[in-house]
């Protein structure tokens, strides 16, 4: 079976604010990522810790879960809460190299680049501030 790069093309090249949020809107379009929102702890976390410490985290967490050639228990390995990372994780399909390859067009079974690596944190780090500033999801009846 051969897999293409997704409907989302193409992947990682310093995207603006504007194709982070085009690839948002797609994403929250999809069943599955839509029903992703931050809530009680996770929401709490974001508030307390602020974007700067969050933006840390995130780029942590990837190093260590994500960024590696063949991360270990790869497709398994990202909790759907307990950090907002997590969640946002899940709802950009920044999750696993799968969800990567698919929705992204980076490439697994091979170490993230700095650039690639980057551009999750970037993904990540813009749906937390769209959700904490109620700008999040491609359905605002969805929200109600």
């Amino acid at each position: 079976m051969t897999s293409s790069p997704g409907p989302h093309s193409p992947g990682p090249s310093s995207p603006g604010p504007r194709s982070l949020d085009q690839r948002l809107d797609a994403l929250a379009r999809q069943p599955f990522r839509a029903r992703f929102r931050l809530r009680g702890r996770d929401r709490a976390t974001a508030e307390l810790k602020g974007p700067a410490t969050i933006r840390r985290h995130a780029y942590d967490l990837i190093a260590k879960r994500l960024a590696p050639a063949e991360p270990y228990k790869d497709g398994k390995q990202t909790p759907y809460r307990g950090h907002p990372v997590f969640v946002a994780q899940h709802a950009t399909a920044t999750c696993c190299r799968g969800c990567l390859q698919r929705w992204h067009g980076i490439p697994p079974g091979r170490e993230l680049t700095r650039a690639e690596h980057a551009y999750v944190v970037d993904v990540i780090c813009r749906w937390i501030e769209r959700e904490m500033t109620g700008g999040g999801g491609a359905d605002p009846a969805r929200r109600a």
